[in-house]
């Protein structure tokens, strides 16, 4: 039994009685068991996976199955499933279940799709590496010495491994694409309040987002069709009605196109991706499109903005874990303060507790004017820029990633080194927009290069229609597929 790359081919298999749901899951338990060392899952749902599948052979064959039936798909360890262990890769909340799903959760289980398991990632979605886990690190299946991005970085090996057809990750400044770009994958993150955010463990709420890591545009497409859309149980959750992204289709006229100089410029970003994102504009105005250079003069306040209020936002949302209600409790406790320090110290990781002290001490009293209220105003002002960016252009291209995936244990003397690994993802986070990340190409040291693609807000159709267009354009099937992919 061939594992399936994508999920067309899933269902013209099932339609012609070629195989089905308990053969195709059982081909990725398979898949799983044989690449143990990639360290993708941190818990696969054997028998419950294989029970559901044959519950939707059965609907398949009466004719009542959903539209994601036989899709097999992994989640990362943020989202919350009932009845199952979620942790967020932490100490923290070690043995905690879940008392119910997370709304995208709810979606994906009413079109029977088969979740397979839970996915390692970055402690809190902490992390660029995925190295920050007490399940240890995930490593990149395409070569095993190098990480494979974070904090998603399960979901990306996962999918890029063969081990599900998709996967969930979220998004705070980068974690779905940068990953997808380091593992060759698609990573979609939607726009903000285009997908509840009811039951994914929250890291920084005004910059998280669930989205889709699969082979290619169309399966996410597909899923975002499913997980978007108004849900009561989060009131930051648009109302605006969901298209039909699986059946956008792109219109054949030229675009208008900018790429952001001063990215190009970039001291950091790696030769080879500079000449390859510089092909691809040339080709692109070859083809007719407009593609012109535009300065965006924020570029270097965007990493210090993030990190100020992602930081600030994660102070107070990881103040719920103190060792108290559920978790982890800390044995060396003698009163209640101890138990609030001791919980805490040996509960979260080293990264966690350095942004937890970073948000604490930008919220503090006499320096919450000089930080996080300057770096909310700087936030405006780039959310600004970006949307009159929109006024004159269809889509924004950049690299998705200054460099390669990088060696697993690299060690930095300064910590704001691995955060410049998000530059060019953070802004559609800062500004809200939805963008994706998709695979154009080799580098000489044989591994992936992603190209970064971002729309104005709700433009999701647009956005997907023109990444198909770009995705077979780009011969990615004779360029990126250098690993076997059976279809």
């Amino acid at each position: 039994m061939t594992t399936f790359r994508s999920f067309k081919k899933v269902q013209e298999a099932l339609l012609n009685s070629t195989t089905n749901c308990v053969a195709i899951t059982q081909s990725y338990l398979d898949e799983i068991e044989k690449n143990n060392h990639l360290n993708a899952f941190v818990e696969v749902f054997t028998q419950e996976a294989l029970q559901e599948s044959n519950r939707i052979d059965k609907k398949i064959k009466a004719g009542s199955a959903g539209k994601l039936a036989g899709m097999v798909v992994g989640i990362k360890d943020n989202l919350c499933y009932k009845k199952h262990k979620v942790s967020a890769s932490s100490k923290i909340l070690d043995g905690f279940e879940s008392l119910f799903n997370a709304t995208v959760i709810d979606r994906l289980l009413a079109e029977d799709a088969i979740i397979i398991g839970r996915l390692n990632c970055d402690e809190f979605a902490m992390g660029s590496a995925n190295e920050n886990t007490i399940y240890g690190t995930v490593k990149n299946p395409i070569d095993n010495s190098k990480v494979a991005g974070g904090s998603s970085g399960g979901s990306a090996t996962a999918v890029a491994a063969g081990l599900c057809l998709a996967a969930l990750g979220s998004d705070t400044g980068g974690s779905i694409r940068q990953p997808a770009a380091f593992c060759g994958i698609v990573g979609l993150k939607p726009t903000y309040a285009r997908v509840s955010r009811y039951g994914l463990i929250a890291y920084a709420s005004s910059f998280d987002q669930i989205g889709p890591l699969t082979n290619n545009v169309e399966d996410a497409a597909l899923l975002l069709e499913v997980i978007a859309g108004a849900d009561d149980f989060d009131s930051t959750v648009s109302s605006k009605s969901v298209e039909e992204y699986s059946k956008a289709k792109f219109d054949n006229k030229p675009k208008r196109i900018a790429y952001i100089k001063e990215c190009l410029e970039n001291k950091g970003l790696d030769v080879e991706i500079k000449q390859l994102i510089e092909d691809k504009i040339a080709k692109l105005k070859e083809e007719g499109h407009v593609v012109d250079p535009i300065s965006f003069p924020f570029l270097d306040y965007l990493v210090p903005t993030y990190y100020v209020i992602t930081t600030a936002e994660a102070s107070s949302n990881l103040a719920r874990f103190d060792g108290v209600h559920y978790g982890y409790r800390s044995e060396n406790i003698t009163d209640l303060e101890s138990t609030y320090i001791n919980s805490r110290t040996e509960g979260f990781g080293e990264e966690v507790k350095r942004r937890i002290m970073l948000g604490t001490f930008v919220l503090s009293v006499g320096y919450h004017d000089a930080y996080f209220t300057k770096a909310q105003k700087i936030r405006r002002l780039i959310q600004d820029k970006t949307n009159e960016m929109f006024k004159d252009y269809d889509f924004v291209i950049s690299p998705t990633t200054p460099n390669t995936a990088f060696d697993i244990g690299k060690k930095y003397t300064d910590p704001t080194e691995m955060y410049l690994e998000d530059i060019f993802t953070v802004q559609a986070n800062l500004s809200g927009n939805p963008a994706i990340s998709l695979p154009i190409g080799t580098h000489s040291n044989g591994l992936p290069i992603g190209l970064h693609l971002m729309a104005d807000h709700f433009k999701e159709a647009e956005l997907l229609s023109f990444s198909k267009y770009l995705f077979f354009g780009l011969h990615f099937y004779l360029k990126v597929f250098f690993r076997p992919h059976k279809f």
